[in-house]
């Protein structure tokens, strides 16, 4: 508000006419030898006021090409309080800005880089091709953090509406990159386990500002070592995951963002994490148990797909069993999976399996009841929930949709609860 809070008193003293910030929006900290500094929020605040109906806006110069993603407002650029002077008072009129071309991103990591690992290479497939959330067991060098790094690239490119919401995110956050004005590629949010719980899902004592979760909206919120994380914050995001928002509310207000992200949990499978398996774990079975339940039951309920992943064996490792698949075939996959998901969810205002509501799974999107045959057993032993069962058959969709078929069958039903009931959800 400096910038603003400056003009106006200028303004008030005749020292610039009244009628020239007549509509005009002015944003920017003004420092004490009259610089114009960046600022955080820029994108949303002007989009704001572009809905608002004001054709004009005023930004410091390091924010300009950020504030003329949005379309139909003219944008100022100014780097001192001098030069918004002169403007208002005519004596040196601001040309419009013109926003340089959007460079391209970095290329991403490649899937091809995994040696071996096919069950989980066939679990990033899947939760990419039906916006899944993933947990990945296994011993140190089994490439869980490889996998969920390379998830992203699986990810279809934001389209406009979505690279505006993720870059007002990371905008209000403070976290875009200056010379990346507008992010087109899924954001990846890997915080560490000592995180709090206002790092992971947003607030602050001050200013209310998004956590990792709103930051990885449309894109990967991964949480290495996630028995690590404290309990209490890893269930704070059972409730963000299910609305697709968290609101966070202060004594001063509160604030809503948007959070649909992917959530990729990985852990070892003890506390001792031996590479060589249970035969060298050192680890007493009550310190195995308390490991685990810091994972609670309702949070691992939500994750679709469960999968232990094995060490990874000397003849994958130096001898190599083929070229493994690039990023750029295994996107093709998911680009056409998600386009036949898309179709068929056509006029429902979703495009993606794991979003399909209970009531369509079991009424327009019902597979054959006799593919269910199994998770329904399951479902009557107790080893599975309603909410599993239900995410089962956005799993089993999206099998089918990779597979090529209209409809999952009892192949399609068979694997997506063989990734749901592995050990790892012990």
């Amino acid at each position: 508000m400096d910038l603003a809070l400056a003009v106006a008193v200028l303004a008030a003293a005749g020292t610039v006419p009244g009628e020239a910030i007549d509509q005009l929006v002015l944003l920017g900290e003004l420092g004490l030898d009259g610089a114009v500094r960046p600022i955080r929020g820029v994108l949303p605040s002007v989009l704001a006021a572009a809905r608002a109906g004001h054709p004009q806006v005023v930004v410091p110069a390091a924010n300009a090409d950020e504030a003329a993603l949005v379309e139909g407002i003219e944008v100022l650029a100014v780097r001192s309080l001098e030069e918004v002077v002169a403007h208002l008072a005519g004596r040196r009129v601001l040309a419009r800005h013109e926003r340089a071309a959007v460079p391209a991103p970095a290329p991403a990591a490649d899937l091809g880089d995994v040696v071996g690992q096919s069950v989980g290479r066939r679990a990033v497939e899947i939760a990419a091709a039906g916006g899944h959330h993933l947990f990945l067991a296994g011993p140190p060098g089994a490439g869980k953090t490889m996998l969920a790094e390379r998830l992203p690239g699986l990810l279809p490119p934001l389209d406009e509406q979505a690279a505006l919401e993720v870059t007002a995110i990371h905008s209000i956050a403070g976290t875009l990159p200056s010379d990346a004005p507008l992010l087109t590629r899924p954001p990846f949010e890997a915080p560490h386990h000592s995180a709090t719980m206002a790092a992971l899902v947003g607030g602050g004592s001050g200013q209310i500002r998004p956590g990792a979760l709103c930051r990885a909206h449309r894109g990967v919120l991964f949480l290495d070592e996630t028995p690590e994380f404290p309990r209490a914050v890893l269930d704070t995001l059972r409730q963000p995951l299910e609305r697709g928002e968290v609101t966070i509310s202060r004594a001063s207000g509160s604030a809503t963002f948007p959070c649909r992200a992917q959530l990729v949990l990985a852990a070892n499978p003890c506390p001792c994490a031996s590479a060589a398996g249970d035969a060298a774990c050192t680890c007493s079975p009550l310190e195995r148990r308390r490991y685990r339940s810091r994972l609670s039951g309702p949070l691992l309920d939500r994750i679709d797909l469960r999968v232990e992943l094995p060490p990874v064996t000397r003849a994958a490792w130096l001898d190599g069993l083929g070229e493994p698949e690039s990023t750029a075939v295994v996107a093709g996959r998911v680009r056409r999976a998600r386009a036949v998901a898309a179709q068929r969810l056509a006029g429902t205002g979703l495009t993606l399996n794991s979003q399909v509501p209970g009531r369509l799974l079991r009424g327009r999107f019902a597979p054959p009841r006799a593919s269910l045959a199994l998770a329904e057993r399951a479902l009557e032993r107790g080893a599975l929930s309603v909410r599993g069962f239900d995410r089962v058959q956005r799993v089993a969709w999206t099998l089918a949709d990779l597979a090529g078929r209209t409809v999952p069958g009892a192949d399609e039903i068979a694997e997506a609860l063989g990734m749901r009931l592995q050990r790892v959800a012990a």
